[in-house]
């Protein structure tokens, strides 16, 4: 500790000068802050939760040198994000609730990543360039993640990840037919879950880039993506390629382009339900037991959500946040909601937060995608933030789809890339409005060059 100290003391001042770097390491924790808790022991995923403190403090401080622009963050999404927040401050006085201690740790997924980085990415991390950032790091931790599942996969795991999986994941990563690949994600859903919306945002990002060189490298990291997906072994994830491509192809408005996006994902659905083709194949066998409406594991969820509606019938705001899934198991052993598998990130908003939560949750997904569909095909005239824009907005969809399945939507990394991707498919229209600005007033300078011969270089 005495040997990282002053590294922590440099990096803190750094960000205190600089809250976008605060920011950008906030992006790189996400990613890594869970995977690495195998090696190190200690919750590091609140740190998370630190960076996002911290960059704030530097944006506040910062306001004694520079003013800061609080305006940027006038809109419908941070309104929507405190609308969502303040609904999860509510559970606290939930009479059902049985543990404050949950309420905070379930809470930080649930609502307040997203209630503290809308407005500081629409503050801080504002410019196109910033989305050039974020799509560049999101791809090179997408390799490594790949990278590093592969070995798994391959190779197998380390003696730490090998502990792991004797002490606590075995039960469910350590199949017949082998491993579920989890790389340095938290599990194997959360892995399978990631790859497909990094298969799809790149994949898309791809299909609109200009560059020969760029577009095959986009190619490269949706594929490999692609390929993690599937060796992780996470059924529900499957939807969210499904998803992504009905999307891409909606947002499109080419009706060629809905037709083959329908064929494609007809076409899967109907090799995957209807027929037996590669069924020697586990990784075919596995994806294909999620489209089998008789799966005995749909069937046991069915059951259990059947047990929800009953328990949930006469409690509209639910049993209060953290009182389900892992948070219940570890705070309040032994109560229904605990001991009653969700296996949905909306199964688990509906036991928590009941009807009321689920409807007001669902309302702000719809309206945000619906908002994000409008700008992409109405709004936007640049090709290139048309492409990027329809790439996240179709990656927020799959990742939407798959999150009945699992608890995708709330998992790191995939819920702060989310808000981000929000954020900046907003900021999108006032993004080409400057530059279309900046390219009319350099006509009109052009214009009086020409008619001021003198004041030319």
């Amino acid at each position: 500790m005495l040997l990282v100290l002053p590294f922590v003391v440099i990096l803190l001042s750094l960000i205190l000068s600089k809250p976008i770097l605060g920011f950008k390491v906030l992006f790189f924790a996400n990613f890594f802050a869970l995977g690495i808790s195998r090696y190190i022991p200690g919750p590091l995923g609140l740190s998370v939760d630190a960076l996002l403190t911290l960059t704030w403090l530097a944006v506040v401080f910062s306001q004694f040198n520079k003013k800061v622009e609080w305006r940027r963050a006038n809109s419908i999404l941070t309104l929507l994000a405190f609308i969502w927040f303040s609904y999860a401050l509510f559970q606290l006085v939930n009479p059902e609730s049985v543990s404050k201690e949950a309420w905070f740790y379930a809470m930080r997924g649930v609502s307040m990543y997203f209630f503290l980085t809308v407005p500081l990415v629409f503050i801080i991390f504002n410019k196109p360039e910033n989305l050039n950032w974020m799509l560049k790091f999101w791809a090179w931790f997408t390799l490594l993640a790949v990278a590093k599942g592969v070995q798994q996969f391959v190779i197998g795991v380390d003696p730490w990840e090998k502990y792991w999986l004797d002490t606590v994941g075995g039960k469910t990563h350590l199949l017949a037919q082998g491993l579920r690949v989890f790389s340095f994600f938290s599990d194997a859903a959360s892995y399978g879950g990631s790859m497909g919306f990094s298969a799809v945002v790149f994949g898309i990002v791809g299909l609109n880039e200009k560059s020969i060189k760029k577009r095959y490298f986009w190619y490269l990291v949706s594929g490999a993506a692609l390929f993690g997906m599937l060796i992780s072994g996470t059924r529900g994830a499957i939807a969210v390629p499904f998803g992504g491509i009905a999307m891409y192809a909606l947002l499109s408005k080419k009706i060629k382009l809905m037709a083959i996006g329908g064929f494609i994902v007809i076409g899967i659905y109907i090799f995957l339900r209807f027929t037996t083709v590669g069924e020697s194949v586990y990784l075919i066998r596995r994806f294909r037991e999620a489209t089998d409406p008789n799966n005995p594991s749909l069937m046991v969820r069915k059951e259990n959500q059947a047990k929800l509606s009953i328990y949930l019938s006469s409690r509209p705001f639910g049993g209060g946040i953290g009182s389900a899934g892992n948070w219940g198991l570890r705070f309040s052993p032994g109560t229904f909601l605990a001991e009653t598998p969700t296996d949905s990130w909306y199964v688990q908003i509906w036991a928590e937060q009941g009807m009321v939560g689920l409807a007001l949750h669902l309302f702000i997904l719809i309206f945000i995608v619906g908002k994000s569909a409008y700008i992409i095909m109405f709004k936007l005239r640049s090709k290139e933030f048309i492409g990027k824009g329809a790439a996240l907005t179709s990656g927020i969809v799959g990742i939407m789809l798959a999150s009945y399945g699992s608890g995708a939507l709330g998992q790191m990394p995939n819920g702060i890339i989310i808000y981000m991707s929000m954020t900046f498919i907003f900021m999108m229209p006032r993004w080409e409005k400057d530059e279309q600005e900046i390219a009319n007033g350099s006509l009109i300078e052009d214009f009086r060059d020409v008619e001021n011969p003198k004041t030319m270089h």
